[in-house]
């Protein structure tokens, strides 16, 4: 006995798209919520003014790849629906399809439709909130480096405080975009074995070029003249008397037009600086040359010990990162931290030698995350047990430890060289140290302090009250300076040599 099946039912099966399948479907509604989010994320690509390097990898690839995905799921399903057609023709030809005149399956449609629908909305909310997120600070300090909370904390008390973490480290551009990746994958692979260096090393030797970064802001033709800067300075002797130099940092010499001078000489476009370093963190500097690109002529200085002529390769053009090196995340040392808080009043000077003791706290030999906090209670209360201010002293150390030491990462300011100025570190004196001579016999002048500084006043009390114009000698407190010493020879950021 033979079945056949009607003509009417057999043309019926026959015109039943073998789109119509939930897997097609789930995949449609995947597929349309992805190009929701491709649609506002390009939208918001053109239309912004400044651009987000993390929009590039959400735009033209999340979004895309989740679409790849929804059209893949679409004809999967209606492969499989195809297969199973032909394979089970006789029995039960449409098992996936979505059957209208059936009312449990129309219930479920209308239920499936609206939750399609709340889901494409919501792609394309939660596409605008991603790209949002990913600008953040909290995105690339606290979820993708976690590790590099040293690095965060000293950004958020920075200058830069509020400029945003990718402007600075991939900035714009798919070529600076695709490098930042990729430096990204490493760095997440090494931070999920937990193998990242520790501390990180400095400087970036993939760090992108400062006229990239800097210079959309900073704004390298405009004049600035001079600026007044007042460092306030506590002696480490039992009365914390203080000692203030006011001076005026000759940034830029005479007028827009005029011959450049001053500190930013070094970045005059009508002069090139380059030099070799013969270390990691560019603090040894036995070569440099000087191009007068109006006239083609060059002077190259040279240490006595160096001989013969660098490679190519290692030559660096100076820039603005060679002296700013850390614009954004300083590792301010232990003297500066305990001093500032004094200037401040959040460290009561009233306790005798508290320079010195806070310093000795915070610099004590084997302290970790977990047992600073501990140690440096301790050895405040054996200083000063008796001392009404005590309380408010440990924690007020212990703050300034935990954000500018950190001892688990090995960072802080000894292995992070701030290279403005002359005081903990070389600095300035990495070149201008009267040992790098031309062939002639020239040399970089060290002792000339008024080319790059204009002492107006200096001292306590009376001495602040009245102002040199032509500018005074430096006047070591305690003594006067051995010339054949440094700065930071004695200077060391912490208890002082």
């Amino acid at each position: 006995m033979s079945t056949s099946i009607p003509p009417s039912t057999a043309a019926s099966e026959k015109s039943r798209s073998i789109l119509n399948n939930w897997i097609s479907a789930v995949g449609g509604v995947l597929a349309g919520g992805a190009f929701m989010s491709f649609a506002l994320l390009v939208w918001i690509d053109f239309t912004r003014r400044d651009s987000n390097p993390y929009l590039g990898i959400f735009t033209y690839i999340v979004a895309p790849g989740f679409l790849i995905a929804g059209l893949a799921i679409f004809f999967f399903g209606a492969w499989a629906q195809r297969r199973w057609q032909i394979k089970h023709a006789a029995t039960k030809p449409d098992k996936w399809r979505l059957d209208f005149s059936d009312r449990k399956q129309r219930r479920a449609i209308v239920l499936f439709g609206t939750g399609a629908a709340i889901f494409i909305l919501l792609s394309a909310f939660g596409s605008y909130q991603t790209f949002e997120y990913s600008e953040s600070t909290q995105f690339c300090g606290e979820v993708c480096h976690r590790a590099m909370n040293p690095e965060l904390v000293a950004y958020k008390r920075g200058a830069h405080a509020r400029v945003d973490c990718v402007e600075c480290h991939v900035g714009s551009g798919a070529q600076w975009f695709i490098k930042a990746k990729i430096n990204g994958t490493h760095q997440l692979i090494a931070y999920t074995l937990n193998n990242y260096k520790r501390p990180i090393g400095t400087p970036l030797k993939n760090l992108r070029p400062a006229q990239d970064t800097c210079e959309k802001c900073h704004w390298p033709e405009k004049f600035h003249g001079n600026i007044d800067a007042d460092n306030s300075h506590f002696l480490s002797d039992k009365k914390n008397t203080p000692y203030h130099i006011r001076m005026l940092m000759r940034v830029n010499e005479g007028q827009p037009d005029s011959p450049a001078g001053g500190i930013h000489w070094h970045v005059n476009p009508d002069s090139r600086v380059e030099y070799y370093a013969a270390d990691e963190k560019r603090q040894d500097i036995p070569w440099m040359r000087v191009t007068n690109l109006k006239d083609g002529t060059s002077r190259v200085y040279r240490t006595e010990a160096f001989k013969g002529e660098p490679a190519a390769a290692q030559i660096r053009v100076m820039d603005c990162m060679d002296c700013h090196n850390r614009p954004a995340h300083v590792f301010p040392t232990a003297n500066t931290t305990v001093e500032r808080a004094m200037a401040a009043g959040t460290l009561s000077t009233k306790l005798p030698a508290i320079k010195r003791v806070a310093v000795q706290a915070m610099t004590q030999s084997g302290m970790t995350d977990a047992d600073a906090a501990g140690k440096i209670a301790t050895f405040l209360q054996g200083k000063y047990a008796s001392a009404p201010e005590l309380a408010d002293t440990i924690a007020e150390v212990q703050r300034l430890y935990a954000t500018t030491i950190f001892p688990d990462r090995k960072a802080d300011w000894t292995v992070y060289p701030n290279n403005i100025g002359h005081k903990d570190w070389l600095g300035c004196f990495r070149c201008h140290d009267e040992k790098h001579k031309t062939a002639k016999g020239e040399s970089v002048k060290a002792n000339d302090c008024k080319s790059c500084h204009i002492i107006l006043a200096q001292g306590s009390g009376p001495a602040l009250e009245t102002l040199s114009a032509k500018g005074l000698d430096f006047k070591h407190p305690g003594g006067d300076l051995d010339p054949e010493l440094t700065c930071s020879d004695c200077h060391n950021g912490g208890i002082q040599k």
